[in-house]
């Protein structure tokens, strides 16, 4: 028994500090937030109230939030274990310009980066090569 107590004990701390690990990372972000919100408003001269700040902070980190979630189920959902530009791209698909300046950016980064995409597909082109040989049976 004292087994699966330590193992509950162990559990409920991992738990603890993963709750500590979001709170600080939801502070911080809401921080951020707030920061750029009033950098924006007094470059357009105007003033907005401590209450719409937090309300704008709560509803940009639950956009994120949700944001993640959605990326990591179309990774999931291509067979994938990590987010790639394509995923981005798919949840921006409700807006026009947003998808579309995500794919600049993403074609902007694809030139930059040429040798990486080719070293990719030759060695996928050796696999499957290697695949086939593999797979291959005589003919007797």
């Amino acid at each position: 028994m004292e087994d699966i107590d330590g193992g509950e004990m162990e559990s409920e701390l991992d738990r603890e500090e993963e709750e500590a690990a979001t709170d600080l990372l939801r502070d911080r972000f809401r921080l951020c937030t707030i920061s750029i919100a009033e950098a924006e408003a007094k470059q357009c001269g105007m003033e907005v109230s401590q209450p719409i700040m937090a309300c704008v902070s709560d509803l940009a980190f639950k956009f994120a939030e949700q944001l993640a979630k959605d990326l990591e189920l179309f990774a999931q959902h291509a067979g994938r274990k990590s987010v790639n530009m394509e995923d981005v791209i798919l949840s921006a698909h409700r807006n026009d310009h947003l998808a579309a300046s995500l794919r600049s950016f993403g074609n902007d980064l694809k030139a930059k980066e040429p040798n990486l995409e080719r070293k990719r597909k030759k060695s996928s082109r050796r696999e499957d090569k290697v695949a086939r040989d593999v797979l291959r049976t005589p003919d007797y």
